[in-house]
Parts: C-alpha cells; structure tokens; sequence
C-alpha cells in the first residue's frame, strides 16, 4: 500500500510547473524514495496504482493527514473508536508520522519528531531482557525496544488505534518482528496477569492523566512494582518536566512510585520523564 502525505506530494508539484519529466518522492512516508514522471495526466507509481493531479491537491490541503493510495483512488488513514469514542487519525511529520487522538498528537514534534522522541525515551530506558511496553500507539517504543531486548510485550486498550497503525509504514516492524507480542487489553488490568518478576524494563509512557488517570495511580505502580524483577528499570513519561503542569504531575508521579516500593528515582528532563528502579 501506497502512503503519501503533503510532504510528499508538494516536490511533485513543483517539478511539474517547472516543467521537469520526473521528481523524487516517497511512496511510504519517507522510509524509501523513488522517481515518478510528473508531465502525464496522472502519477503513476510502479505497482500500477496512479494519483489524480486533484488529488494530489486534496493531499497537500490537509497537513494534518495522510491518505492511502489504493488503484487509484485515495482514502485518509483513521478510524472512530467504538471503545474511546474518539477520533483516530495518522499525522505526517518530516520524519515518522504520530497519530492524532482527538486531535490531540500522541509524540512530541515541537523541536523534535516522534522518531527521536522514541530515540530519547529509549536510551533513558535501556531496553534488555524481557520489557514490558504499557502503551503501544503506533509501535514505535516497542519496536526499537526489540533491537536490543530478548522479548517485548506491548499493550494497546483501543484497536482503532492499532488499525491506524496497521496502515503506517514506520509500524511495519511493530506487526513482523517475532520478538514483539500485541495484547489489546487496559494495561491497568493487563499487568495483574503478569507473575511476579518477570520484566527486566518496563516503559510506561502512557495518555495525559486527563485522558487515563489510573496509570497514573499508586494501585498501578505497585502492579509495575511486582512485576518487575529485582534492580529492573521503569521508564515513565510524564511530559515538560520544566513546565508548571509538567512539574506538578511529576511531584506527584515520584511521590507514588516511593510510596510503591521505587528507589532512586531520577528526572530525565531530555526524555520528558523519569527511571526508578526496583
């Protein structure tokens, strides 16, 4: 499947009006690059599947989506879900795309994007023997987790959201690496099906609190705790730990994860977080 944002319909605009017989661009968000002839009445890519010049406007109107390309005719990747009751959609960016829920961007992509996000909330994690990943989103935690872990298990409450991420190329590796096990389950519940000990990392990197307050709660990092094996690591993402907001939930954040038996908790202010360790 074709995958195409503004980012990669605007060059092929513009080589167009220069007059130019062909230009560079990216069937798969970024990932690869190929050339297409620009001066026929339509795009046409390699498989046979072929882009409208109008629809290539379409794609450039909306900086906020990304369309599939199927034969020849363009559908937006979302989804509604029936769980959440929220709205679904894959946002472009120059680099990896996020995914949008209920409008709101679920990576950073203020002076970064959400591939270096996931870079630097990897390296505050450590990833090594069997990890726990609370919050799956479009994969991409769990997917640089498994190039260094033995095992990676990944937890997702909302299937809207892992259907969104079936049609992301930057997820690909999420749904064909044999090291990465998907469980659509509510993580607060899902981790008291865990024995004791048995993840050497855990990365929790959950919603806003507005939007999933108990995994922020002390009865979840207990759970966290107990599942953890002894000198195991545990990477929270809060947020802007220098912005007011941020600072008030990580007060409270290493308040209950002391409480819940956590030592040596640590700000990682670069990662937006924090590593306690059992």
């Amino acid at each position: 499947m074709i995958v195409l944002s503004h980012f990669q319909i605007k060059p092929l605009l513009v080589a167009r009006k220069r007059g130019e017989l062909t230009a560079v661009t990216s069937p798969d968000l970024g990932l690869t690059s190929i050339q297409v002839p620009v001066q026929g009445e339509r795009i046409t890519f390699a498989d046979g599947a072929s882009l409208s010049w109008e629809d290539a406007e379409e794609i450039t109107e909306q900086e906020v989506a990304c369309f599939a390309l199927e034969g020849d005719t363009i559908r937006k990747i979302q989804a509604f879900s029936d769980v959440t009751n929220r709205h679904c959609s894959l946002m472009p960016t120059e680099s990896a795309p996020t995914i949008l829920i209920a409008g709101f961007p679920m990576h950073r992509i203020k002076g970064t994007n959400p591939f270096q996000d996931t870079l630097t909330k990897i390296k505050a994690a450590n990833p090594t023997g069997a990890v726990l990943d609370t919050s799956m989103g479009l994969g991409y935690t769990a997917i640089q987790a498994a190039h260094t872990a033995e095992k990676v298990i990944t937890i997702e409450l909302d299937p809207a959201v892992m259907e969104v991420a079936r049609q992301n190329p930057w997820s690909r590796e999420l749904f064909a690496s044999p090291k990465i096990e998907r469980r659509i389950a509510d993580s607060f519940d899902e981790v008291s099906t865990f024995a004791p000990e048995t993840f050497a990392r855990i990365i929790h990197d959950p919603p806003t609190m507005q939007l999933a307050g108990d995994l922020y709660s002390g009865e979840f990092y207990r759970e966290l705790h107990r599942i953890l094996k002894p000198n195991g690591r545990l990477f929270h993402y809060i947020g802007d730990l220098e912005s007011p907001f941020g600072a008030r939930v990580a007060k409270g954040v290493i308040d209950r994860l002391g409480k819940a038996g956590f030592r040596s908790v640590t700000r990682r202010n670069e990662a937006f977080g924090v590593v306690a360790v059992k």
